[in-house]
């Protein structure tokens, strides 16, 4: 996305009202059973909640209450099923046909046509509405028109959209891309209704969707309230009145509410709180896998850190980091030492392998003479930048740097860069303002092998935050992209991904379990394979 989701992976927040915290879940949960409301923590979105420009977790956990789209992702395994789509046909993998089901309408009223869909990709794709998610729709003809690297658009949609009748559009790709049906899960490829477009700024004050859930009211800093839509017409109906999304800058403090009662549901336990979480909460905690990896980008458009021979520092800092003692000590073995750039949860077959092999384990003596044949760090001291208002990340950060300093024998080889808030330190990383090392990460959108890959390293690629660019990883990519053979294409993400290793094109630290707790008011609580709350099964006893 998510990164997509873009980007996906962070515990998020700004400035948060007293008012959120000192209030809990079973005081305004408008009582039990179906009705009962749900509290959870939350952190206010980068961006407002359009579909196509949202791809950070916080504003993708609301997308995915009050939107639908042709696919939607089983909440256990993760495959892509139909939800509003009927069918989804190819004989080519470059032209598709699709079918819409009847008895779709948006929480409005309006029914859900192909001009729904349509439409709204369109919108997504077109330069001039400067959606971050517009990449998605790269692989659509006509996509270079409507958003070109440079200059001004010449059309004013894609080309390769096609409007049938009521249920039926046609989609033609630029090239094969075999698994395109399986991205369509994604809440970049949701339908939009009319109003979307009549009353823009009237839409994004409060978001019109087709979801188990609408949302009845939002104070930025303090919280969003979703209320059940009772006319959803799909099978994954709410099971609970309504979510309140609380707003927390600090998720100790998220924590602390919900060991007091005073919230029902915390989606990232802090690494602080996990040695005390099994006896705080015993089997109301969960720790899951899930398609969520941590690594540290590089800012290849500075200069310093874009110099011939530099992939040696990068792997030589990589071998410098013990991520077994870190995850073991700061994580509470909640993370798993990276073995490459994308998730365990892929398995064997989607594509999890060990490529960075030795890179990725902790050797002080080789990563010592690496950084030193690398050039050294630019100026000295490098600072690995990250937002300092959630998520534990000074924690791990000072870890990493520890690790490094130690390796390399210099105190002052590395030092955290703490940024204030999440959508501060979002600014800065797109707007291409740090000069070293800085968090990222990936919440996959999909659970596709493609989806840890492309979107974060292929040429100017949507999340693609540190610039990295090799014309080799972008051949192979396109190559995997348009085999319609699934092993021969995972092979050749592979290959691309042994580029990546090459190059250190960005450093692999732990895969992410999915970590939540939650009050013993509510039950039927698990996270997806995307570590996101299923919102609407939970139940309020």
């Amino acid at each position: 996305m998510r990164g997509a989701t873009h980007a996906k992976w962070a515990a998020l927040a700004t400035a948060v009202a007293l008012a959120a915290t000192a209030c809990g879940g079973g005081g305004d949960s408008g009582g039990g059973g179906a009705n009962g409301t749900v509290s959870s923590s939350w952190g206010d979105p980068q961006n407002p909640l359009e579909p196509a420009n949202t791809n950070e977790v916080q504003g993708g956990k609301v997308l995915s209450m009050i939107f639908r789209g042709l696919k939607q992702y089983d909440p256990k395994t993760g495959a892509a099923n139909n939800m509003l789509a009927d069918k989804i046909e190819t004989t080519d993998s470059v032209n598709f046909t699709i079918t819409l089901k009847d008895g779709w309408t948006f929480s409005n009223g309006e029914k859900i046509t192909a001009k729904s869909f349509v439409d709204a990709w369109n919108y997504g794709a077109h330069l001039k509405n400067n959606q971050k998610n517009a990449y998605f729709f790269g692989y659509i003809e006509g996509y270079s028109q409507v958003h070109p690297d440079k200059g001004e658009p010449t059309a004013a949609t894609l080309s390769g959209l096609k409007v049938v009748d009521d249920s039926t559009f046609t989609v033609k790709l630029s090239q094969k891309f075999s698994t395109f049906p399986d991205t369509l899960g994604y809440v970049a490829f949701a339908p939009l209704p009319q109003a979307f477009y009549d009353d823009h700024a009237g839409w994004l004050s409060k978001p019109v969707g087709n979801g188990p859930y609408t949302v009845d009211s939002y104070a930025k800093g303090s919280q969003m309230q979703l209320k059940k839509w009772d006319s959803y017409p799909g099978a994954d109906k709410a099971q609970n009145g309504g979510i309140t999304l609380k707003v927390y800058t600090d998720n100790n403090t998220a924590y602390t509410d919900l060991t007091a009662g005073n919230l029902d549901l915390v989606d990232d336990v802090p690494a602080s709180q996990l040695k005390n979480v099994s006896a705080d909460l015993g089997d109301r905690y969960i720790n899951t896998p899930a398609g969520i990896i941590q690594t540290l980008a590089f800012p290849f458009y500075d200069p310093a850190w874009n110099k011939p021979g530099q992939e040696k520092l990068r792997t030589g800092l990589s071998m410098a980091i013990d991520r077994k003692q870190i995850t073991q000590t700061i994580f509470q073995n909640t993370r798993t030492p990276a073995q490459d750039w994308t998730s365990p949860v892929l398995g064997e077959k989607g594509g999890f392998k060990d490529i960075c092999a030795s890179s990725c384990v902790y050797n002080p003596t080789e990563a010592k003479k690496l950084v030193a044949e690398g050039g050294g760090i630019p100026g000295g001291t490098m600072k690995i930048s990250y937002n300092a208002d959630t998520g534990s990340h000074k924690e791990w950060v000072d870890a990493v740097c520890n690790s490094i300093n130690r390796a390399l024998g210099n105190n002052k080889a590395c030092v955290g860069n703490p940024i204030g808030t999440f959508a501060d330190y979002r600014n800065q990383v797109t707007q291409s303002k740090l000069n070293g090392p800085f968090r990222a990460g990936w919440q996959m959108d999909y659970p596709l092998i493609q989806n840890f890959l492309q979107p974060l390293y292929y040429t100017g690629a949507s999340s693609n935050d540190g610039k990295y660019t090799n014309p080799q990883f972008d051949k192979l990519v396109d190559q995997a992209n348009a085999e319609t053979d699934t092993a021969k294409a995972v092979g050749l993400f592979q290959q691309a991904e042994t580029v990546l290793k090459n190059d250190m094109g960005a450093i692999p630290l732990w895969y992410q379990n999915g970590s939540a707790g939650y009050s013993d008011r509510v039950e039927n609580v698990m996270l997806n394979p995307f570590s996101v709350p299923v919102y609407d099964q939970i139940k309020v006893k």
